[in-house]
């Protein structure tokens, strides 16, 4: 079955960029309240977008719809294929930043570069800035809670001190490169609103934007 596909990085007018977030909050000082917000690094990698989104749905990489993994390529295919390794669980126009957060046990999000109908020789070629959030087909789940990973930092997520007042993400289950030391136990809307158990607030975004961190 035709997948459509994206390959190279020199050829295009406009890329994808695929994101495999190991996280996009801000990093931020401690501070004299002891504020821990979550500062996480992404790793991007650069293909071109197909010429024709012919064959899966009217939007490239709409809800539904997977794709296959590939280290200088990246396609997308049917949900049937044995090529499929991550299936989309949401889609927005736009830029990450100025749009919905994905869910949040989204595993990584692949941002996607505008490509416009005149740059298509059959003229219906427009696909519109946007970005997918993807869930892997198969597990490993790192947007799963405590799982080190994924676009956000949720409830159950546990993070470590990496300096000057700031924290990363690690796996709860201790096996990552770095122990975990704060686990988030709760998501509420202030940090009055945080038990008294509260060693480390952590900046989650939505609609409860603080964690409430605990020692592990």
């Amino acid at each position: 079955m035709r997948g459509r596909s994206a390959v190279g990085v020199a050829c295009a007018l406009l890329v994808l960029l695929i994101t495999l977030l190991t996280g996009c909050q801000s990093p931020s000082g401690a501070g004299e309240e002891g504020d821990g917000r979550l500062d996480r690094t992404a790793s991007e990698q650069q293909v071109t977008p197909p010429t024709r989104p012919a064959g899966y749905g009217v939007v490239f990489l709409g809800v539904d719809e997977c794709s296959s993994f590939g280290t200088t390529s990246f396609t997308e295919v049917s949900c049937t294929s044995e090529r499929a390794a991550a299936r989309v669980v949401a889609r927005h126009d736009g830029k990450v930043g100025d749009g919905p957060l994905c869910p949040g046990t989204t595993d990584f999000v692949l941002h996607i570069s505008e490509q416009s109908r005149t740059s298509d020789e059959d003229g219906d070629g427009a696909i519109p800035q946007g970005y997918s959030c993807m869930r892997n087909l198969a597990p490993p789940h790192p947007g799963d809670p405590g799982g080190g990973g994924g676009p956000r930092t949720i409830v159950g997520d546990c993070v470590y001190s990496s300096g000057d007042g700031q924290v990363r993400e690690t796996s709860c289950d201790g096996k990552g490169q770095q122990k975990p030391q704060y686990k988030v136990s709760k998501s509420v809307g202030k940090r009055a609103d945080c038990p008294l158990s509260t060693a480390l607030y952590v900046q989650l975004g939505g609609e409860k934007p603080v964690g409430c961190a605990r020692p592990v």
